[in-house]
């Protein structure tokens, strides 16, 4: 039977699933995990085979798709379904307000993931296990535009692993949104949006898979939005926004098996509790 594990760096809390037994089977984890050099390794072999199955089908796929065009009088049937215009909408909507946030630095650990602008004072929410992962160095947030600006840490609160941030006001970025509290409905569009992979401003398409998901985050157990948009290691603390370009929660965990990636359930902490615990901070570190 294959065992869920966790994936990339940085390494978080476990998140284990209630339903399933303590014993190593079934663990959910942050978009990141620690691995060994053998492991490492065992995965850009997997990596790199699969760059060279996905070359082959993409080459096939065009080779195809040209012989069809070559013989058809008119345009391929198989082109792709138009995008919902109102995700486009929210995707550009999104994008200026979330940066990629770096812990760390050459000299000790290091960590990155993402975060978003929640008010006008340039307060900035992500995961706290980003901060845990980077050994608490200095924090640096890169815009949508490439900017960087030191960041400072306003405050965190590892039981929810969430963490506050703060810019200078020259970054200028755009707060967004966030859902009204208990206005995300199973199966309406969403969109991840953030840094997996180092690959800044990526947006990936899902649903609401599920609401009121028990999970144990470290030792104690929360509720979760789950969700298929693809999520990845980087996506932590990046918004997971609605077709209106609300932020419905904060991209914290996925599960994966085997530790081979993302297979479609990931986890965002909801934004009614990561509005509460936000302004908890702010308010107490200003």
């Amino acid at each position: 039977m294959a065992v869920q594990t966790g994936l990339g760096e940085p390494r978080g809390p476990w998140f284990v699933s209630p339903e399933l037994d303590p014993d190593g089977r079934g663990r959910w984890d942050v978009p990141g995990s620690e691995r060994d050099a053998a492991r490492r390794g065992w995965r850009r072999r997997l990596l790199s085979a699969a760059a060279v199955v996905a070359l082959s089908t993409v080459s096939g796929a065009a080779a195809g798709t040209w012989a069809a065009d070559r013989d058809a009088p008119g345009p391929s049937a198989a082109s792709a379904a138009p995008v919902p215009a109102e995700l486009v909408t929210a995707a550009e909507k999104t994008v200026p307000g979330v940066v990629s946030v770096m812990v760390g630095g050459s000299t000790g650990a290091s960590a990155s993931g993402s975060g978003f602008a929640i008010d006008n004072e340039q307060h900035i929410v992500t995961n706290d296990h980003i901060l845990s992962r980077g050994g608490s160095g200095p924090v640096t947030v890169e815009t949508s535009d490439g900017r960087r600006f030191a960041a400072e840490v306003v405050g965190r609160e590892p039981a929810s692993d969430l963490a506050v941030l703060k810019v200078p006001p020259s970054a200028r970025l755009s707060a967004l949104p966030l859902a009204k509290p208990n206005s995300t409905r199973v199966g309406e569009p969403v969109l991840a949006v953030g840094s997996p992979l180092g690959l800044a401003g990526t947006v990936t398409a899902g649903i609401v898979s599920a609401l009121n998901r028990q999970v144990r985050i470290g030792n104690g157990r929360h509720t979760a939005v789950q969700t298929d948009a693809s999520i990845n290691p980087g996506n932590s603390g990046g918004p997971l926004v609605n077709a209106r370009g609300e932020v419905v929660g904060v991209n914290t965990a996925i599960a994966t098996i085997d530790g081979n990636g993302s297979i479609g359930i990931g986890f965002a902490i909801p934004i009614d509790q990561v509005q509460q615990t936000a302004d908890t901070i702010i308010g107490r570190g200003g």
